[in-house]
């Protein structure tokens, strides 16, 4: 089990099949780093992000189209994240919004560093499910594979 100064497993749902974890990520930590060493430590298969509530003082993220990158260095307050993690990478998508309420949004990069804190709740479903990520002629990216386990 990795360990983080305030990371708790919060438990599982009444049929065992979703793990819930929680940390808090500190000043100075890339947010997306910790949330792939989190699931790569835990030994996690599939993972999506329940909530993250906090602030960074560096965004980087890829807008929509896939070859424009936003990266400033500001405070920002994290407004939503979501996506999908994996043993392969992630998929996340953030949305933060500086002191005058002016919101962006993107795919989150690394270099994305967290101010003074970060919340984070994540539920893991991969007694059930393993997630992996393949790349695609189609798309150019690699793309989310799920693959529903046999439950004995």
């Amino acid at each position: 089990m990795v360990s983080f100064d305030t990371f708790i497993l919060l438990g599982y749902d009444f049929d065992g099949d979703i793990m819930f974890l929680a940390v808090r990520l500190k000043k100075g930590q890339d947010l997306k780093k910790e949330i792939e060493k989190i699931i790569r430590e835990n030994k996690v298969k599939a993972a999506v992000v329940i909530s993250a509530v906090g602030c960074l003082d560096n965004l980087c993220i890829r807008l929509a189209g896939g070859k424009t990158f936003l990266e400033k260095k500001q405070d920002y307050e994290i407004v939503s994240l979501m996506g999908t993690i994996c043993k392969d990478g992630s998929h996340l998508h953030i949305a933060v919004s500086d002191a005058n309420g002016k919101t962006y949004g993107g795919h989150l990069c690394y270099n994305c560093i967290v101010n003074t804190t970060c919340e984070l709740v994540l539920a893991c479903i991969d007694a059930e499910y393993d997630f992996s990520r393949v790349y695609d002629d189609t798309t150019g990216y690699k793309e989310l594979v799920i693959k529903k386990e046999e439950l004995e």
